[in-house]
């Protein structure tokens, strides 16, 4: 509710596009789950407190139930949002009564921590929702009208960080705290030898491969991606000025800081940009053994810039800033096996066609980040706060 407190009514109801949904939405779907897999579970005789909620904020939990199309939620002008709110109220009331009882059941907090967690996603999903909300408005209104702007500074030098090949472990420890169940289990494979960027790609090493024309050049992409800047028009990052000197962003439009990290670029653009510079984009183990040796902090949601800020001197920006495309595709891990019943749907079906990120963004909380935690999108997905990170083979030309 902190994050919305700068919106009026009409903000919490529009859909941009098929990706977004209406902040309301957001705000009843978190509600919704607290609900389904909560009370409902572990409160005897507790009341609804609407039976038609259970269609309409349920997302893609088929086993659950049916649902409303996910594309035409911004048609819903009804539930109004006091009326939501009102709902949240109702269950609030009741799960902070249910905490005060004795909670002896470890299936109960493992679904809390769940629930807490899904949460905090939508917290970020709220923010590049009405990002892009507001980014279709012709006057580009601001979000948030007094955002900090960071103090500008030069990017440090990119450089590329040898990284030992061999054996070597990812994944979620099982004592660790808690993390969703597709960073598991824990495994062994072998890396060889490769380098990791120092930093992330920033925008003005972006309007050099727009300077180039790559957007004009078949052999840098993938086929898809191809077909995809053919189809849509890129040739640009979304929510750049078509002179490329300003960006629309969370506190409105804003001259492009050419020493911040590129953002809202799609698994197409990243690679294609790798390409052109002559690298690649890193494997999600590359990534998450590299990660694992810096402390989690950066520019992140608690950072309240809620836009990517140039990196300091020593900072490698592995958390916060911008996901990070990997080369990975998104696939179980070996022994893989998803939560029972509809919990079971969070993560495991969507393991097919859509590529692995990591990292977290400035909208993601700092507590809810860590190296093993991964997250995915569409190849053509740009609406997110999406970066690149370059990486080589050993031998390669630095």
């Amino acid at each position: 509710m902190d994050l919305c407190r700068s919106l009026e009514t009409e903000d919490f109801v529009i859909q941009s596009m098929p990706d977004v949904s209406p902040t309301k939405w957001h705000l009843a779907h978190t509600t919704w789950f607290f609900e389904q897999f909560l009370l409902l579970p572990f409160v005897p005789g507790y009341r609804v407190f609407d039976e038609q909620y259970h269609y309409l904020f349920n997302s893609y939990y088929q086993t659950a139930g049916e649902m409303h199309p996910r594309p035409l939620r911004g048609l819903l002008s009804r539930p109004l949002v006091k009326d939501i709110l009102r709902y949240r109220d109702h269950v609030d009331e009741a799960m902070n009564r249910l905490l005060k009882t004795d909670l002896p059941e470890e299936d109960l907090k493992q679904r809390l921590d769940l629930g807490l967690n899904h949460e905090q996603q939508h917290q970020e999903l709220l923010l590049t929702d009405i990002k892009h909300v507001f980014s279709v408005h012709p006057g580009k209104p601001a979000v948030r009208q007094n955002l900090p702007q960071p103090q500008a500074h030069s990017a440090p030098e990119m450089k590329f960080l040898e990284r030992p090949g061999g054996l070597a472990r990812i994944g979620a420890d099982t004592d660790d705290a808690f993390h969703f169940d597709n960073e598991t289990p824990n495994h062994q494979l072998f890396l060889p030898k490769h380098a990791m960027g120092s930093r992330l790609v920033t925008n003005e090493e972006y309007r050099s491969f727009i300077a180039d024309r790559a957007y004009e050049n078949p052999a840098l992409w993938l086929s898809d991606g191809w077909g995809i800047v053919q189809q849509r028009g890129w040739n640009r990052p979304l929510y750049w000025s078509k002179d490329l000197q300003s960006e629309f962003t969370l506190g409105g439009e804003r001259t492009l800081d050419q020493n911040a990290p590129v953002c809202h670029v799609s698994y197409y653009e990243a690679d294609a940009f790798a390409r052109w510079a002559g690298y690649r984009l890193p494997t999600e183990a590359e990534w998450e053994l590299a990660a694992r040796e810096t402390p989690i902090g950066g520019n992140l949601m608690d950072s309240e810039f809620w836009q990517p800020v140039a990196a300091e001197v020593g900072s490698h920006q592995f958390f916060g800033d911008t996901w990070e495309w990997t080369a990975s595709a998104y696939a179980p891990y070996p022994g893989f096996k998803p939560l029972s019943g509809s919990l079971g749907e969070y993560n495991g079906k969507f393991m097919c066609n859509q590529m692995t990120v990591r990292g977290g963004s400035c909208v993601t909380a700092s507590d809810h980040i860590r190296a093993s935690y991964r997250s995915f999108f569409y190849p053509d997905a740009r609406w997110q706060f999406l970066g690149i990170r370059l990486a080589r083979d050993e031998g390669e030309a630095t």
